[in-house]
């Protein structure tokens, strides 16, 4: 009898599975077949690395830093609403637009209404019948008498030391203003116009002469008259003649 000898069975050599050989298998995606491993390398430098890996990884839907999903519908749904009750506006294709401007009137403001006070209006009617008193004791003279119309212009003018305009006379300015308008100069002084003219008696004077006395010139209106400005606080006037002894003077241009 022939025993032949046993032999055993061993399994065919197969190269030992590293670590290294399990992150290979997980870089290519096989990380079911991988599992929930720890794979720790040994470098050779002493340094060690540890990797944790899921036991079943399934591939990403989209990138990983994808935002999360906003819910749009929900944000507009009060806009929608709006629009859906807001009225519908339509315009016809050939609508024209216009605007009409309104013609403006342009009116000045009325002049203002002066302010009647009673002082003011008792001032007035005051002078207004001086005036008019003044004005009907003008002589008859006064007609046909070039001086003694120019000088009667100027009634009720008030009476201003140095004055020589219509603004206000003193006696030598009222006449030599009056005579100027006849183109006469006269000095504007009473005492110099003692001497502007030939003197003339008192029965060959006649309207429009000067009448002087010391201080004091008028103009000789006929009669026992005259015209002149008296004194402050009065005004050019016809008036009887008061001095005693006055010089008529002749002034011939």
């Amino acid at each position: 009898m022939t025993v032949s000898p046993q032999r055993a069975r061993h399994r065919a050599a197969r190269r030992p599975v590293t670590p290294l050989d399990d992150l290979a298998l997980a870089a290519t995606g096989s990380l079911a077949t991988v599992g929930r491993r720890s794979a720790v390398v040994a470098a050779s430098g002493g340094l060690v690395m540890t990797m944790a890996l899921p036991a079943a990884a399934a591939p990403a839907e989209g990138p990983a830093n994808a935002l999360p999903a906003v819910d749009v519908s929900a944000l507009t749904a009060e806009a929608r609403a709006a629009l859906a009750t807001s009225p519908v506006v339509s315009v016809p294709v050939d609508a024209a637009w216009g605007f009409d401007a309104p013609a403006i009137t342009v009116t000045a403001n009325p002049e203002p209404e002066p302010v009647v006070t009673r002082a003011s209006a008792a001032t007035a009617r005051s002078t207004t019948s001086t005036r008019a008193a003044v004005e009907s004791a003008v002589p008859q003279s006064v007609a046909g008498n070039a001086v003694l119309e120019i000088a009667a212009r100027y009634v009720g003018t008030p009476y201003v030391s140095g004055g020589t305009t219509p603004d206000g006379f003193d006696c030598s300015g009222f006449t030599s203003y009056v005579y100027a308008q006849l183109g006469i100069t006269l000095p504007h002084s009473s005492a110099d116009q003692r001497y502007a003219g030939v003197e003339v008696s008192r029965d060959q004077a006649q309207p429009g002469d000067l009448i002087w006395s010391p201080g004091h010139v008028g103009i000789y209106a006929g009669g026992n008259q005259q015209i002149d400005a008296p004194r402050p606080g009065k005004s050019v006037q016809f008036r009887d003649i008061w001095q005693s002894n006055p010089i008529f003077i002749r002034v011939t241009g």
